[in-house]
């Protein structure tokens, strides 16, 4: 099975200002989390990861009476916001929680799994 996972970062830690720019500490918790995906490519458990970029350069398009229409910038003032995700393949959502339960506690925040619906979902 494949499992979404979903990083999440407090939203007071993205400084606009210094998007382009990361701090020690996240490069620190970058580092870490890499040694730990070399764990998840050896055990062929590792499908994709990608960080996310900063909320103040997304956008958002939705539905309106007249088309679709985007929008720029942060939209609603969050405590936490996705700051990265990955894909695994793992024998079961428990396999799940052990990685994500490892990976929580390489990066010190929480994570969300999310079952991805492939070809044998009907």
């Amino acid at each position: 099975m494949k499992f979404l996972l979903l990083s999440y970062t407090p939203a007071d830690a993205w400084d606009a200002e210094t998007a382009d720019t990361p701090s020690q500490e996240a490069l620190d918790a970058f580092a870490a989390y890499q040694r730990f995906e070399e764990s998840l490519r050896a055990s062929g458990e590792f499908v994709l990861s990608e960080g996310l970029g900063h909320p103040a350069v997304t956008s958002t398009v939705r539905p309106t009476g007249s088309g679709a229409v985007a929008t720029d910038g942060p939209f609603a003032e969050l405590k936490e916001v996705l700051a990265s995700f990955a894909v695994i393949e793992c024998t079961g959502i428990e396999r799940a929680r052990e990685i994500v339960a490892e990976m929580v506690s390489v990066l010190g925040e929480p994570m969300e799994i999310r079952p991805i619906m492939g070809d044998d979902f009907a």
